[in-house]
């Protein structure tokens, strides 16, 4: 098991990501939380088998349809216990 912290950079908010983002890590069957920043990128964390993250940060350059993602940074971090996928609040 990986965990893995994604900031995404570009046209990302306001273009339906974090619930695309929910709706992608479900289907891949990893747990973890996204949320949009005020700074107008979007933090994913993210953990799971490692090549399931890897197809999501394949599956992230895309996004949904209106987004343009111009960059992914991307770190490992201290595995969360969360069962499950969800949005969070802003912040």
């Amino acid at each position: 098991m990986a965990s893995k912290r994604l900031l995404i950079s570009g046209k990302v908010q306001g273009v339906f990501y974090r619930h695309w983002t929910e709706t992608t890590a479900r289907s891949l069957g990893l747990d973890g939380w996204v949320r949009n920043l005020r700074s107008g990128e979007v933090e994913i964390h993210v953990a799971g088998p490692q090549d399931k993250i890897d197809e999501m940060i394949h599956r992230c350059w895309d996004g949904p349809p209106a987004a343009r993602v111009s960059d992914i940074q991307v770190d490992d971090v201290e595995a969360e216990s969360i069962q499950g996928f969800s949005a969070r609040a802003t912040v």
